[in-house]
């Protein structure tokens, strides 16, 4: 498994569909409202499942494939939010993400643009 995680428009899709030759039939966008298609190759957008889980009081849970690439947009740093339910998808979007962590095999963060190999 590939995790690959970075700020807002910060190259990551773009990294991942160039880097492990992702077509866009292989890719599934997270959404507030639906469960994340573990069955696909790449799961982009993983801070949005969170903040769904979070609005319908459900836990989060993790499913990839072995051969996955999971992206997520990197919201668990900078300033904490005043409202106590973005304070909580914060924490729990960086839960998720040092389980990925832990799991990956790779992990890479897009800055500018720019690749930094992380493990």
């Amino acid at each position: 498994m590939d995790f690959v995680i970075g700020g807002a428009w910060q190259g990551k899709l773009a990294y991942a569909k160039e880097t492990f030759q992702l077509a866009q039939e292989d890719i599934f966008y997270c959404t507030r409202q639906d469960m994340p298609d573990w069955s696909r190759r790449c799961v982009a957008g993983l801070e949005e499942y969170v903040l769904g889980c979070i609005q319908r009081g459900e836990a989060w849970q993790l499913r990839p494939r072995a051969d996955a690439v999971l992206i997520c947009r990197d919201i668990f740093c900078g300033v904490v939010p005043v409202e106590a339910p973005l304070r909580l998808w914060r924490e729990e979007t960086g839960r998720m993400a040092a389980e990925i962590a832990r799991q990956a095999d790779t992990v890479t963060r897009l800055f500018c643009g720019l690749a930094q190999r992380l493990k």
